[in-house]
This record gives structure tokens, sequence and C-alpha cells, in this order.
């Protein structure tokens, strides 16, 4: 658990110096542990090391920071959709490029998208949240199906089979994949090693 960022000042009192990004990283990592139910303000204070009122300094509540939370995951995800591989060239080409994107962003926000995989929609965040997982898997099926149509992937694969598949392959790396120093090669050796197994199954 993250150490309590605190100073001293004037006086011997002691002034809070999380900011709402650090405050944000403490909270994943006590929802990841807890579940986001079974957390209370009380559980993120003591971890954080701060009182409760210097928490509702930087946020309403801990929904805030679950939704700041998948927000960054989410925008990690509709950030690969905007990238100029995913939007230029053929369908399946851009495809590649999606899943490789995709696998990149899990690995370099774990907590985060971990985090956002395990929500349940039993709050108004997490409801929002899926709904967005959704429109993001609706946009592959629709890339996916226009590969078919291409004639570069499989057409005896149903679209939604295949694209549940595929990302539930890259979604099972946040069970296992543990980031450690300097592994930048070990990344895009993951990265890689989805898309040659996903899509020489799936290309014609």
């Amino acid at each position: 658990m993250a150490e309590s960022r605190r100073t001293g000042a004037p006086g011997g009192a002691k002034r809070d110096t999380y900011t709402p990004e650090t405050l944000l990283a403490v909270a994943v990592e006590v929802f990841l542990e807890r579940g986001y139910d079974g957390t209370s303000m009380e559980h993120l204070s003591r971890a954080a090391g701060i009182s409760k009122s210097s928490i509702y300094h930087h946020v309403r509540g801990k929904e805030e920071l679950l939704h700041r939370a998948v927000s960054r995951a989410l925008d990690g995800l509709f950030g690969v959709l905007d990238e100029p591989a995913a939007r230029t060239g053929r369908a399946v080409d851009r495809l590649e490029a999606v899943a490789r994107g995709t696998t990149e962003v899990l690995m370099a926000e774990l907590p985060y998208v971990t985090l956002l995989l395990r929500v349940r929609g039993n709050t108004e965040t997490e409801r929002w949240a899926m709904e967005r997982r959704r429109d993001f898997d609706a946009r592959v099926a629709a890339l996916l199906k226009e590969a078919v149509a291409d004639g570069d992937l499989r057409a005896d694969v149903d679209v939604r089979l295949a694209t549940r598949l595929l990302f539930g392959m890259i979604n099972s790396i946040a069970e296992w994949y543990r980031p450690r120093a300097g592994n930048a090669h070990d990344d895009a050796e993951v990265a890689g090693a989805v898309v040659t197994l996903a899509f020489a199954g799936l290309r014609t």
C-alpha cells in the first residue's frame, strides 16, 4: 500500500501533500484489493494515511474516484481507435493495430483497466462504464465485420464470437501480467504475440 504523503508544517502541524493523481492511485489499489463495494472512505483514509476530510478536499466521495479511474482506462482504449493506424488502411490492418494498441494500453494502465474489467453495474458510474465498453466492443466488431467483407478474415467465424474471443485473450493478460522496471521489450513482445496468435487463426 502506498505510504502516507505528509510533510511537516510550521508549528509542528502536518499538511496533506496528496494530489488528485496520487490519491487516485491509492484508491484504485484499495478497490482492487477489497472490491469497490467493500471499500469505505475509512479504508481509503487509512491506506492514504490522511484524514477523510482531506480526501473530501480532493473528491466528493469514493464514486468520484471510481469514475476517474475507469475514465482513465476508457480514455486510453478509445484513444487507440483514434490513432492513425486504426483509422487508415485496410480494415484488417486497422483491426490488428487496435488489438496491439489495446494490449499496450492494458499493460501501461494495468490497475485502471483491471478495475474497469471488474465493474458489475451496481452504481451509476459502473453502468456508464459498461455502456462505454459495449460501445468500444461494437466499434471493434464493425471493423472486424468490414475485414471479413474485404475477404481478409475468415467468414466462417461469427463476428461477435470472434470479437469476444479476441478481447477475452487480451483482457486475460490483466490476470497474470505484472510490470517490471525496464521491461519495455517484454511489453512489445506480449503485444506482438497477441496479434500473431489471434490473426494467424482469423486471417484467410
